[in-house]
C-alpha cells in the first residue's frame, strides 16, 4: 500500500519537534508499506528553514520513508497573519506537490493546522482514495480558548471548516481519548483511536545523562526539565515564577529545553526576576532527547489552565515515562488519569506557581521516591504505550480502510 502523509509540522528523528508520524512511518515501511511525508522545510518548532529553500526538495531515509519538502512561506513565528499565510502557502504548494505523487492507495492528513486537511481531503477525492483524517489538537476550539483566535467571521469559518472535513472523512484518528466526543459532536464518524506514547528503545534509564551535565554546567543539581514548545499555551512563566520561589535551594536548577515564539520573552522575563537557577537550552533532534531526559531528575510537563486541555495527551509525558523520570504535571484530564492510575509522578494545579514550587521542592528532598516514580512510569510505557505496538495498530487501521476502496 502507498500511503501519502500530508503534515506541515511533520519532524523526522534528526530534527527538533514531535516525531510521532516519522515512528509511525518507519513502521509503515518496516512492514512493507510505501510512504511518502509532504513536509514543510520549515521548522514549526523553532520558524526557521533549517532544511533547504529550495521549493521541492525529497529525501529517503534508510527505512524507505520518502519526504518532499514543499515550499512554506519561512515567517511562521512572526505573527498571527503571517502563520496564516505559511498556513496557506503550504496547503497550496502541498496540492501541487501531491497531485504529482503517483499511484496512491490512502492519503493521510493531520491537524493543525486545519488546512492542510483539505489538500488531503481535496487529493484523496482526486486520486479516488481513502481520506484519513487524524486529529492532534481540537482545532479551532484550542486556539480560541487560549485568545489566539478572536475574530468571529474566522471563527466561523474555521468551525465551518472544521466539521466539513470531520465529515468527509472515510476514517477520523485521535491521540487522546478526550478529542472523541468534540469530534462526535461535530459530525465525525468512524473514529479509532491511536494515542500518543514512546518508543522504549530510544531512553535509557540507567543514563546518568552526564554528558548533558557537564555541557549545561548541571553538575551536582537536583534537574527540573521542561522540554518542549515554548509557545502561548505552555504557561512558562509560571515556571519562572516557581523558579524564583527555589532561589533559596541553590541546589536545584530549572532547565527549559526546547524553542519557539515566547522564548525571547521568557528570556527577558527570567533575567528581570534574576532568575540564576534557570538555564535556557537550544532544542535537539529527537534522536538526542534520549540524552537530556536522563540528565533530569524530574520532568515538567504544564498547560494553561483552560477547560479544553484537560482533553490532551501531551507526547512528552510519555517521553519523560519512558526515560524513566517522575512527571511533575501541570495539566489535569486525562493526561493526570494516566501518570496518577500509573503512580508515575506528581500532578500540581495549572497555573499555580506555588503549588508547582512545592512539587518540585518534594521530588529534590525524595529522591528515592521520584525514582520509583520513574520506574513505575517506564513500566507503563512498556506495557500500554509502546510506539511500535501503537504503530501496529495504526498499520491494521489503513490496511482496513484500503480494503473498502
Amino acid at each position: 500500500m502507498h500511503i501519502l502523509l500530508v503534515h506541515q509540522a511533520f519532524a523526522a528523528l534528526n530534527e527538533p519537534g514531535g516525531t510521532r508520524h516519522h515512528e509511525i512511518a518507519r513502521y509503515l515501511a518496516q512492514a512493507g508499506h510505501h510512504v511518502t511525508v509532504i513536509a514543510s522545510p520549515v521548522s514549526y518548532l523553532t520558524g526557521n528553514t533549517t532544511l533547504t529553500p529550495d521549493p521541492i526538495v525529497s529525501t529517503e531515509d534508510e527505512s524507505g520513508v520518502r519526504v518532499i519538502r514543499s515550499y512554506t512561506y519561512s515567517a511562521l513565528h512572526k505573527s498571527f497573519v503571517h502563520r496564516v499565510f505559511s498556513f496557506f502557502s503550504f496547503m497550496v504548494s502541498s496540492f501541487l506537490t501531491g497531485w504529482r505523487v503517483r499511484n496512491v492507495d490512502l492519503v493521510w492528513g493531520t491537524s493543525p493546522p486545519i488546512f492542510q486537511g483539505v489538500t488531503a481531503w481535496l487529493l484523496a477525492r482526486l486520486k479516488r482514495v481513502p481520506f484519513l483524517f487524524e486529529i492532534r489538537d481540537l482545532w479551532p476550539a484550542f486556539a480560541i480558548a487560549v485568545g489566539v483566535l478572536k475574530n468571529r467571521p474566522l471563527i466561523t469559518a474555521s468551525e465551518w471548516l472544521e466539521r466539513f472535513l470531520y465529515r468527509r472523512a472515510d476514517q477520523m484518528l485521535v491521540n487522546s481519548p478526550g478529542f472523541i466526543e468534540h469530534i462526535q459532536a461535530r459530525g465525525g464518524r468512524e473514529i479509532a483511536l491511536v494515542p500518543n506514547g514512546a518508543d522504549p528503545q530510544m531512553f535509557n534509564p540507567a543514563d546518568d545523562g552526564n554528558e548533558f551535565r557537564h555541557q549545561h554546567s548541571l553538575k551536582g543539581k537536583f534537574v527540573a526539565l521542561y522540554a518542549g514548545a515554548h509557545g502561548m499555551s505552555n504557561d512558562l512563566p509560571v515556571l519562572l515564577d516557581a523558579a524564583a520561589q527555589l532561589h533559596d535551594t541553590p541546589e536545584i536548577a530549572i532547565v527549559l529545553l526546547g524553542d519557539g515564539k515566547e522564548k525571547p520573552v521568557l528570556i527577558a522575563y527570567a533575567a528581570r526576576l534574576n532568575l540564576t537557577n534557570v538555564h535556557f537550552v537550544a532544542s535537539v533532534p529527537k534522536n538526542k532527547m534520549g540524552g537530556a531526559l536522563a540528565a533530569a531528575d524530574a520532568c515538567i510537563a504544564i498547560l494553561k489552565p483552560i477547560e479544553m486541555y484537560k482533553t490532551v495527551y501531551p507526547n512528552k509525558v510519555f517521553d519523560y515515562m519512558a526515560a524513566g523520570r517522575p512527571v511533575i504535571l501541570a495539566i489535569d484530564g486525562v493526561i493526570r488519569d494516566v501518570v496518577e492510575q500509573a503512580e508515575a509522578g506528581i500532578f500540581v494545579p495549572p497555573g499555580d506557581a506555588d503549588a508547582l514550587a512545592a512539587g518540585i521542592r518534594y521530588l529534590a528532598g525524595h529522591r528515592r521516591v521520584g525514582q520509583i516514580m520513574g520506574e513505575k512510569g517506564r513500566a507503563c510505557i512498556e506495557a500500554e504505550f509502546d510506539r511500535r505496538v501503537l504503530s501496529a495498530n495504526m498499520a491494521q487501521i489503513m490496511e482496513s480502510l484500503q480494503l473498502l476502496r
